[in-house]
């Protein structure tokens, strides 16, 4: 079992201290003189115990690499901007096809190498195909083909490319180069 590194359970535990802060609603109670103490050192032990049993199977890299001001905010635009425009994209896609009088797809699986580096980078970009409609991420698998170059297992309800560099660049759209500013 992986021992327990401080600086995980430190950034495990502000992220759970925070995310208890926001659903108590007692960081807009702070603002508005109104915060419980009672509800802020429950939030306290509460983040400490789950920081002490999980921040070893949470953080496998750098424990503060988001505490970076130029990564939280390409994190951020990513979130606002890069992300909700490819999933509109597919959204709109998708609705046409399935309005469309001659359904419109061509379903397969198609290989798509990845250039990322980091396991957060890499599972970022997987889930972010995932959640985009007529994409399913299936796997991902070291290419003894390409060395040791990551490629994804990816299900595309309409195949327009086989060759996996022209299918990624389909698929992955702006999504892989605004994840490598944030992980790499």
């Amino acid at each position: 079992m992986k021992k327990l590194n401080p600086a995980s359970f430190i950034s495990v535990f502000i992220l759970g201290f925070l995310f208890w802060m926001v659903i108590t609603g007692q960081i807009t109670a702070i603002f508005r003189n109104e915060a419980s103490l009672q509800v802020i050192v429950a939030g306290l032990v509460v983040s400490a115990a789950v920081s002490l049993f999980s921040a070893r199977f949470f953080i496998h890299e750098k424990a503060f690499h988001l505490c970076n001001p130029a990564r939280l905010v390409n994190l951020i635009f990513y979130c606002v901007c890069i992300f909700p425009v490819e999933l509109v994209k597919a959204n709109v896609d998708m609705a046409f096809r399935a309005l469309s009088p001659a359904l419109r797809i061509n379903p397969g699986i198609v290989r798509v190498p990845v250039d990322l580096k980091s396991e957060y980078g890499q599972a970022m970009l997987a889930d972010s195909i995932t959640l985009t409609p007529g994409t399913v991420t299936m796997a991902a698998v070291k290419d003894g083909e390409d060395g040791d170059r990551t490629c994804f297992y990816i299900h595309w309800i309409n195949v327009e490319s086989q060759e996996p560099e022209e299918a990624g660049e389909k698929i992955k759209g702006n999504m892989e180069r605004a994840i490598r500013r944030i992980w790499e």
